[in-house]
Order: C-alpha cells, then sequence, then structure tokens
C-alpha cells in the first residue's frame, strides 16, 4: 500500500538551515503533485510549498518565500524541502502531502487537501 515518510527534521538555532526529504512508495510518484505542510500547536495546518509533478509549477507561502526551496527527484522517489535563514515561526511539525491535482495542495479560503499524508517530522528553531 501507499506510504509516504518523511525525514531531516531536528533542532536548529534561529538563522540555520535543514533539509527535509519525504519518500513515497507504492504509487507512480510523477502522477502526484507534492507538496509540504506544517502544523505548529494550537494553529491550523497551513501549506508551506508545493510542486507539480515534474516541476514545471511551484508555490510558495508568503512567509517562506526567499528562504525555503522544494524539489523533487522523480527517479528516487523524493521530494526535498531546503529551508534556510530559519526563524522561531517556522517551528512545526511538518508532513508532506501528496495528490493528483496540483491545486488541491494549494490553500483555498484557508483550505487544502492531499489524497496521501505521511506521518510528519519535528522541526524545532531556538532563538
Amino acid at each position: 500500500q501507499v506510504q509516504v515518510v518523511e525525514s531531516g527534521g531536528g533542532l536548529v538555532q534561529a538563522g540555520g538551515s535543514l533539509n527535509l526529504s519525504c519518500t513515497a512508495s507504492g504509487l507512480p510518484f510523477n502522477e502526484y503533485a507534492m507538496g509540504w505542510f506544517r502544523q505548529a500547536p494550537g494553529k491550523k495546518r497551513e501549506a508551506v510549498a508545493c510542486i507539480d509533478q515534474f516541476a514545471d509549477l511551484i508555490w510558495y507561502v508568503d512567509s517562506v518565500k526567499g528562504r525555503f526551496t522544494i524539489s523533487r527527484d522523480n527517479a528516487k522517489n523524493t521530494l526535498y524541502l531546503q529551508m534556510n535563514n530559519l526563524k522561531s515561526e517556522d517551528t512545526a511539525k511538518y508532513y508532506c502531502g501528496a495528490d493528483r491535482t496540483m491545486f488541491n495542495l494549494i490553500p483555498h479560503e484557508g483550505v487544502h487537501s492531499a489524497t496521501h499524508w505521511g506521518q510528519g517530522t519535528q522541526v524545532t528553531i531556538s532563538s
């Protein structure tokens, strides 16, 4: 069955960098748009960055523009999120999501969806 597994989270000082990975199995990876989402305690889940099947379309939430880079390697069934200049407000559990339609991943009215989700990886930024 489908498995989506995130890795690479950890504790980093403000201003530091971290690279997250998400590996999917049991699905045709190049038929799915992918996204990174995060949720901090007491807050709703937020879409962070999304990328379509062949990286022709990329979307970022305003707060991470210029700092985060989403990419994918279809040969490795892997999605990445390179995070630079991390800030305290980036602290959250980060989830990987997959959907056949890119626009389902991009929030509208604060709502987004994904067909498959990973278990999440914790990112904590210390000030």
